[in-house]
């Protein structure tokens, strides 16, 4: 038998399973109680919408031989363009050749990662920071940097060079559920600037606020220092996922337009181009049901949101803490000094049928083990409860067993 560890490039060693992919397969047993994917809820979907788009579109022989041939790389021109639109409602000021249509923010992140990384060289991201990300970025083999915190971090990761990118998620983090303030964002526009390295802005979450006042991106305020996004540095990552419906496998970037001819080559040597006929129907259902359905979005995510940090107050030992989120779908649990999440997590699974996302995943360096993730975003109320109160009494029998093995 061939060796095929022996033939497979140096980037492949990088590349790993998605615990959270993993966990998903546990939605299939009826009795485990799930927090572990940040999954819409299919309830939520604008089912006839998206129904009724396919059937007008594949019932019009011209725009269904539109919608099924090959395409132009950089996207359809009609959804780009109310992107670009959309955009600006944001106060980001582009237009269509701004923007370039992805087969969800995944492959966006992964074609940055393309552009940008060479081996070794440093990358920033958060601790803890969006799993996905690591994995889009890890086959190009980055060296990972937290964002500094001193004086003394940013010098010595300068020393070292411009980081090739920040990659940072302002709008009700995945994992933590954490958002920038404004000073936080003008001062991550400000270290871009020092070291001269580029800002990806993923903004997946950007939509699902339910208190607090909207804050700019990070694209809006650099373009209106700089005199518009060709002038800037930050690249932002859009997605329909969570807002409209994730199955059509629809994201989007803006850049300036330097950066946009790039990605359209990767893009191009890629796939081609994103599904026509998924781009059409995306444009017709986004524009005229995305913002309207947000409304229903938001209050029944805000709903189980409540519902969660309610029984988190309720159950949780005095030694554990947890987030408090405005918006998105995560909370984000920090366990007792000494605690590992992984263990748990298989003590959840076999004595309380509980899961979640062990913390340490969203570590580059796999530190943060008395860390969890926990999203609220698919359960009814009385789930939430009940797995919160399984989850919180394991907790508090493990932190017992803990506590007498150290006497």
């Amino acid at each position: 038998m061939l060796d095929w560890d022996a033939h497979y490039a140096a980037r492949a060693s990088r590349m790993a399973a998605s615990e959270i992919r993993e966990l998903l397969k546990l939605l299939d047993q009826p009795d485990i109680i799930s927090f572990a994917g940040g999954i819409p809820d299919p309830e939520l979907f604008p089912l006839d919408a998206i129904r009724a788009s396919y059937d007008g579109i594949l019932s019009d022989p011209a725009r269904a031989a539109l919608a099924l041939q090959y395409s132009v790389s950089e996207g359809y021109a009609p959804l780009r363009q109310w992107l670009a639109d959309y955009m600006g409602t944001l106060g980001v000021p582009c237009d269509a050749d701004n923007i370039i249509i992805t087969n969800g923010s995944q492959q966006a992140l992964e074609f940055l990662g393309r552009l940008f990384i060479n081996p070794d060289s440093q990358v920033m991201v958060a601790r803890p920071t969006y799993l996905g990300a690591l994995q889009a970025f890890n086959s190009y083999q980055p060296t990972y940097v937290p964002f500094p915190e001193t004086a003394e971090d940013e010098a010595a990761i300068a020393a070292k060079g411009s980081p090739r990118f920040g990659y940072i998620m302002p709008d009700f983090q995945n994992p933590t559920g954490v958002s920038l303030t404004m000073e936080q964002r003008l001062a991550a526009l400000d270290l871009a600037e020092r070291l001269d390295m580029p800002l990806i802005e993923d903004a997946a979450y950007e939509k699902l606020r339910y208190e607090g006042e909207a804050l700019p991106p990070l694209m809006a305020i650099e373009a209106e220092r700089k005199g518009g996004i060709d002038n800037g540095r930050v690249i932002y990552s859009g997605t329909f996922s969570k807002t409209v419906v994730p199955a059509l496998r629809l994201g989007w970037l803006v850049a300036p337009k330097a950066v946009i001819s790039k990605l359209v080559l990767i893009k191009q040597a890629s796939d081609l181009h994103t599904s026509t006929l998924n781009q059409m129907v995306m444009y017709e259902v986004a524009s005229k049901t995305m913002l309207s359905n947000l409304e229903r979005i938001r209050a029944t995510y805000n709903q189980r949101r409540h519902a969660t940090l309610n029984a988190l107050e309720k159950y949780m030992p005095a030694s554990v803490s947890w987030t408090k989120p405005q918006g998105g779908m995560f909370i984000w649990v920090t366990l007792p000094d000494g605690m590992d999440g992984a263990e748990v997590l298989g003590r959840a699974i076999q004595d309380a049928r509980v899961a979640f996302v062990p913390g340490s995943a969203f570590f580059a360096d796999r530190s943060g083990r008395n860390t969890l993730r926990l999203s609220f975003s698919l359960m009814t109320d009385a789930k939430i409860d009940e797995g919160i109160k399984r989850l919180g009494a394991l907790l508090s029998t493990m932190i017992s067993e803990a506590r007498q093995a150290a006497e």
